[in-house]
């Protein structure tokens, strides 16, 4: 092949196509987890975590939440993934033998979020969120009630297993946040004027981001180390099922997945998918849609 402007840009449509058809097939549970948020600078703050919107009877005049009283910041963080390729390859026919390396390149891509999104979830017992608290904490603070008295509020089980994770993902909002600034994109360096290509004799093709992931509200989800059991299992989504808000107003809690690591995998779907157990009924069949965390 000919080096020239027009044949490069050709080599490199077809390396984007295969990463594009590699990123676009690779499964993600980036959207199932997180709500995505659109950043416009090197960090962006949530003035309003904390804040659950509640209707309640009009006595008197609105009760106007302060939506700034819970600042909370997430700083965007920057990513690259970089492959040089030979210009004599290119010259000689031989891009063929790079696809499997940009199919990687599109999967590894496409489950980076994922990946962040796992390992935040791990740290969630030792991570601050918004409350000043842990993630996954004994000791959530809350609003007195009605009656004056201070509440403290836990969405944690203690133990020493592989940590699992009961969360509600039905809403808009939701336990995660995932930041873009600048989505995953597919970039080369081709030019002969480029110092790294005149010394080196090779093409640069990489993909860079800038994005990041925080903990949203806490309310919606429940970490637990404990054994991964029928019993602890209802403990953790009766406990989800009573957080209050300020003021001890139901917020309507109702988990609808959970997370696993590799150990309780399988436990999990003996726990959650058979219909019997035993020759008799699993009443817990399908309370809970499985995710397995990658990490």
């Amino acid at each position: 092949m000919m080096i020239n402007d027009a044949n490069l840009g050709l080599v490199f449509k077809g390396f984007q196509t295969v990463y594009n058809e590699s990123f676009d097939g690779t499964v993600s549970h980036k959207d199932t987890l997180a709500m995505t948020v659109t950043s416009n600078t090197s960090e962006e703050e949530y003035g309003w975590f904390g804040q659950f919107p509640k209707l309640r009877e009009w006595v008197g005049d609105r009760q106007v939440k302060a939506l700034s009283s819970h600042g909370f910041k997430i700083r965007n963080r920057k990513f690259e993934s970089t492959v040089s390729v030979s210009r004599d390859d290119i010259s000689d026919d031989r891009v063929g033998i790079y696809k499997p390396m940009f199919q990687e390149m599109g999967r590894t891509a496409k489950q980076h979020p994922d990946t962040l999104i796992f390992d935040l979830l791990d740290n969630g017992f030792e991570v601050d969120c918004y409350d000043g608290q842990n993630f996954f904490d004994a000791d959530h603070p809350q609003l007195p009630d009605d009656n004056g008295n201070p509440v403290s509020v836990s969405n944690m089980q203690d133990g020493n297993g592989e940590p699992w994770y009961l969360l509600d993902l039905s809403r808009g909002v939701k336990p995660i946040v995932w930041q873009d600034r600048e989505k995953y994109d597919f970039q080369t360096v081709t030019s002969d004027k480029d110092t790294k290509v005149f010394l080196s004799d090779e093409y640069l093709y990489g993909i860079r981001a800038r994005v990041n992931c925080g903990f949203g509200l806490w309310q919606l989800a429940f970490g637990s180390k404990a054994e991964l059991n029928s019993a602890n299992i209802r403990a953790a989504y009766t406990a989800m099922s009573e957080f209050t808000g300020d003021k001890g107003i139901k917020l309507g809690i109702a988990p609808t997945h959970i997370v696993v690591g590799a150990g309780n995998f399988f436990k999990a779907r003996d726990i959650l998918l058979s219909t019997t157990i035993g020759g008799s009924t699993n009443t817990d069949a399908n309370l809970l849609q499985i995710i397995k965390s990658s990490v």
